[in-house]
């Protein structure tokens, strides 16, 4: 077979692609093999591709593929989030350009423009990732939208109603204006931002010349201010006890109160008390019973509660009651001022904190066993730096908001009764039962209840993400869920570890008394050459599926992986990916020099061959061990460098270079079958990693039936290593490289051969690979001798003396300046190092191990030193 001069992987790809899904590699049902699951971070319906997805996705597709390689029954299962937030603003964006308003559809009405929306746009990303390799039992294809989905999110919420969890009440929340929709606190992204920091003055209410100042980043807010708050030992307030003053502008009078919560230190130590808008002024207000007044719309415009400014932006209120407040000599003092500021996490829209009714999830207990499965490691964390950062949330976590102000999204549960009652129920005429029941009037209609208008926060669904997807919560005794939960792995990233990991875990604990993974595999941030995060506004974020048509998908995984080890951002560069086409190119043309041998059955394998062989099934052996190791300590960055050493460096550098046949020369059917062998073994040790170029190549190399693909076929194991073959060689490859580098120095062509003799020591025996050094070396003979030879060029290997007698023609006097030089450089670095040595305080002080390098490094510079003059004795 004619194997093409260079690799193109598009047809490639495409072909094994096509392949794997009809032969339905990909596809697992439980049996009698251990189960190794993976359930996918699911994207955003929304979404596609980018560098991030293509980094968490590669590296699944890594474990699943080494998983199904070690004979268990891999399932990597798909699937896409409905992201409330984020798609319901895509839909409300695309009607607003067909000129309709969401306000003037049905909830019905629009809900089929959301689908239609869906089914148009939702499977991008899904399709994206085939480009990539992943290996998805795209069957299993999962969305949280879908009924199984939908129905099992509800039965959760009724369950944790019924056992008091969740509940409703009005709670000071975290307002989106701009999605129109209250957020959990961890959706909120705080910044840091230079506001202003403004000193305002209120009159004391029945004097005429006596202020109280407070300080305010927020100035439009005072407009709903109903009191001002001092500390009760602040001593320069003592005598307002009682008294009341004057709103700005609008002259609404307000008491004067008392609370150990003001700093006596920030600001001028009276603190404006805003109940409807700051979460620390409503708990002041609850405790001190303070009227609530509300001046905000959903949307961030002024109502009539604020009295002026009605209708305008809070952004642009807060310029022109600047303005009016300097007008009216209201304002002492503007000073600069660095604060945080909280923005939300899907629309980038300053929070607005507000009064709200909202269903919440009681936390505090369900926080408990999902801790300490974290910190017992029952469940492990790699890197394990961020179980602290779990800690720290766990121990912390408040109350979960869960009810969302959208129309796309599950529908909470809860109906309205006429008298304002309500009750929690999975279904409309499970709640109609319950409804004739509670308020005692059998003749309640369907149409007498109101369900709820709002629907549960996103992560409500994908919290439940490992069970549903098996469909745990409505039958949790089906074979799916017993048998592949928990799950084994989650490749995630630490921005959600409480989001949804923590959740998760909470979740697997309530519903399956089980933790949902045994490992959460925690990757890094993906960055661009000036470490800024890849974004759309930014402009630094390639287009995945442009790199993969640039550099081939296997030459993407590899370039994404070199770089990012688990936990730490990857310092993304377009090198990196041809870095790993590179590679393919050079697995291809060593592929091309394999296939290229013509074999002679009569010959018999050559000395030098037979000793290459051995020393690469000992290297072979070492690196399946190192690998495995590093697959069990998740350093899968390490594992890939760990392979690309071993092809690139030990197999195409050396051993295809050790066991060649000469040019136009046949090789022994012994030796091709080895390297063939060996070739194979590579590739599927490559093959997790760089799964297309591996199947083309193994399928290349030996004839395959037509139900054979690599990525079934058993991953190979780690034999004993033979260290001293290992050691024997290592040396040998040093002596080799001398050689070299004195053809090099001497400029003696390497279609010359040359002698070379050898003065060893009893601790230095390569002598197993002489017929190795010979050919590499193009050495005609190789002569053991026990005095140094003259005009002869040197090297030393350990203790060995190496010596190439140099022939006419060679300028003496040259090498004579050169080994001078080279003299000179060994004395001086001797010098140093025996005054390091000669130092009481570094040898008493320093570790003993550091110490012994020093020595190490003596002895080898007297060697030097002792090898050059003996050279240069020689040239006389």
């Amino acid at each position: 077979m004619e194997i093409p001069a260079k690799y193109d992987p598009s047809g490639i790809e495409d072909k094994w692609y096509s392949y794997w899904l009809g032969k339905k590699y990909f596809k697992s049902v439980p049996d009698e093999r251990e189960p190794y699951t993976i359930v996918i971070p699911p994207p955003n319906v929304t979404g596609v591709l980018h560098m991030g997805h293509m980094l968490n996705n590669t590296i699944q597709d890594v474990l699943v593929r080494r998983a199904r390689m070690l004979g268990k029954n891999a399932c990597w299962l798909p699937g896409t989030d409905h992201a409330s937030i984020a798609t319901e603003a895509k839909v409300v964006a695309k009607l607003k350009e067909q000129g309709i308003e969401k306000a003037s559809l049905t909830r019905e009405e629009f809900l089929e423009h959301a689908w239609e929306w869906k089914e148009k746009h939702g499977g991008i990303i899904l399709e994206q990732l085939k480009k990539l390799g992943a290996s998805c039992d795209w069957d299993r294809t999962k969305f949280t939208m879908d009924e199984s989905m939908y129905e099992s999110v509800i039965e959760v919420f009724v369950d944790l109603y019924k056992k008091g969890l969740i509940y409703r009440g009005v709670r000071m929340v975290n307002w989106d204006p701009k999605a129109l929709t209250a957020l959990s606190d961890e959706e909120v992204i705080y910044k840091e931002v230079n506001s202003k920091l403004y000193y305002l003055r209120y009159k004391v209410e029945g004097s005429d010349d006596e202020w109280v100042t407070i300080a305010t980043t927020r100035p439009e807010t005072i407009l709903g201010d109903t009191a001002v708050c001092f500390h009760p030992e602040d001593e320069r307030f003592r005598h307002l006890r009682g008294k009341k003053v004057l709103v700005p502008l609008i002259k609404r009078s307000i008491p004067m109160i008392e609370d150990e919560y003001v700093d006596r230190e920030f600001g001028t130590g009276c603190l404006k008390i805003t109940p409807a808008h700051d979460i620390n002024d409503y708990n002041i207000g609850l405790k001190h019973k303070l009227e609530s007044i509300d001046i905000f719309n959903d949307n961030g415009t002024l109502n009539e509660k604020a009295q002026l400014y009605v209708g305008e932006d809070r952004f642009q209120v807060r310029k022109k009651i600047v303005e009016d407040l300097l007008n009216h000599g209201h304002i002492l003092k503007i000073d600069d001022y660095v604060n945080n500021v909280g923005f939300s996490e899907r629309t980038d829209e300053v929070i607005e904190p507000k009064l709200s009714v909202q269903w919440f999830l009681k936390m505090t207990e369900m926080a408990k066993p999902a801790l300490e499965v974290v910190m017992n490691d029952t469940i492990h964390f790699h890197p394990e730096k961020f179980k602290n950062t779990y800690r720290h949330w766990m121990e912390n976590v408040r109350d979960w908001c869960i009810s969302r102000q959208l129309w796309w999204g599950q529908r909470i549960p809860a109906y309205y009764l006429p008298d304002g009652d309500f009750v929690v129920a999975k279904s409309a005429n499970d709640a109609l039962e319950q409804a004739r029941a509670i308020s005692g009037n059998p003749l309640l209609q369907l149409t007498d209840l109101k369900q709820d208008e709002d629907v549960l926060d996103t992560w409500f669904s994908s919290w439940l993400w490992p069970i549903s997807v098996f469909d745990g919560i409505r039958n949790p005794e089906n074979a799916d869920i017993k048998y592949y939960y928990p799950t084994n792995d989650l490749i995630t990233a630490p921005e959600i570890l409480f989001f949804w990991v923590a959740r998760m875990i909470m979740a697997g604990q309530e519903y399956r008394h089980d933790i949902p993974f045994k490992n959460v595999y925690l990757t890094g941030i993906v960055r661009d050459k000036l470490g800024r995060k890849m974004s759309k506004s930014l402009g630094n974020s390639p287009d995945p599926i442009e790199l993969i048509g640039k550099f081939g998908a296997d030459g993407v995984r590899v370039g994404m992986l070199l770089t990012s080890p688990a936990g730490n951002d990857l310092p993304f560069d377009e090198s990196l990916c041809e870095q790993g086409r590179n590679f393919s190119n050079k697995v291809w043309n060593a592929l091309r020099l394999v296939k290229g041998w013509q074999v002679d059955p009569t010959l018999e394998q050559p000395a030098y061959a037979a000793i290459s062989v051995k020393w690469f099934g000992a290297r072979l052996d070492e690196a399946l061990a190192q690998i495995d190791e590093n697959y069990v300590k998740y350093r899968l960055s390490e594992a890939l460098m760990t392979a690309y050493k071993l092809v690139w460096d030990d197999f195409c550098s050396w051993y295809l270079e050790m066991v060649k046949p000469a040019y136009q020369q046949p090789i022994d059917p012994k030796t091709l079958d080895s390297t063939i062998g060996y070739f194979e073994k590579l590739m599927q040790v490559l093959h997790p990693f760089m799964p297309f170029i591996t199947e083309e190549i193994w399928h290349l190399l030996n004839e395959r039936g037509e139900d054979v693909s690599i990525m079934i076929s058993p991953m190979p194991e780690a034999g004993m290593v033979d260290t001293s073959v290992l050691e024997a060689f290592q040396q040998a490859s040093e002596v080799i490289i001398g050689v070299r580098n004195i053809r090099k120095e001497k400029n003696i062509a390497f279609k010359d051969t040359v002698e070379m003799k050898v003065k060893r020591t009893d601790s230095f025996d390569v002598s197993g690979f002489d017929p190795v050094i010979t050919k590499l070396g193009n050495i005609s003979t190789i002569e053991y001798v026990d005095e140094k030879p003259s005009a002869a060029a040197g090297f030393m290997v350990k203790s060995a003396e190496f010596y190439i007698p140099l022939g006419e023609g060679v300028d003496l006097e040259a090498e004579r300046e050169k080994l001078m030089k080279e003299l000179e450089y060994a004395r001086g670095f001797l010098d140093s190092v025996m005054k390091k040595l000669g130092n009481e305080r570094f040898v008493s002080s320093a570790k003993p191990e550091v110490v012994d390098i020093e020595r190490k490094k003596r002895a080898d510079a007297e060697s030097k030193i002792q090898l050059l003059e003996e050279q240069l004795a020689g040239l006389k």
